[in-house]
C-alpha cells in the first residue's frame, strides 16, 4: 500500500459537500456510515437508492419526476436511469447567476482558466 501523502482534519471533513451527503443517505436509510469506504460499499449494493440520493442532493431541475431510478442496473453501461424524466441538461449546469467558478480549463502547459456563471 502507498503512503498516505495528506488527509483533512476531522473538521476539515465535515465540512465538505461528500460529508452533506453522507449524513443524507445515513438519515434517509438509517444506516451507519462513517466514511468514504463505507459509502462505497452501500452505493455498490444499493445503486438506485444512491441515484435517488444524488437526484434530491444535487436538486435535478426537472419538468417531470422519473418513473423509476434504473431499470436494470446489473447492466452496466447500458442502464436506464430516471425513466420518464426529460431533463434539460444546460438548465442543469448553468442554473446559478453568480460568481461561483463554473468551468475550468486546463490546456497542457497552460495556466487554468476560469469562468464564472455570471461570465457564460
Amino acid at each position: 500500500m502507498a503512503e498516505l501523502l495528506w488527509q483533512p482534519s476531522a473538521e476539515r471533513a465535515r465540512g465538505t459537500q461528500l460529508y452533506r451527503f453522507l449524513g443524507l443517505i445515513c438519515d434517509r436509510h438509517r444506516v451507519a456510515l462513517e466514511d468514504y469506504e463505507s459509502l462505497y460499499r452501500w452505493s455498490v449494493e444499493n445503486p438506485a437508492e444512491l441515484g435517488a440520493a444524488v437526484w434530491d442532493f444535487c436538486g435535478v431541475i426537472h419538468s417531470r419526476g422519473y418513473v423509476r431510478v434504473v431499470d436494470d442496473p446489473a447492466r452496466m453501461p447500458g442502464a436506464t436511469w430516471f425513466e420518464g424524466a426529460p431533463l434539460n441538461f444546460a438548465e442543469n449546469l448553468l442554473r446559478h447567476r453568480d460568481d461561483r467558478t463554473a468551468l475550468v480549463f486546463r490546456g497542457e502547459g497552460q495556466p487554468p482558466v476560469r469562468m464564472t456563471y455570471a461570465e457564460l
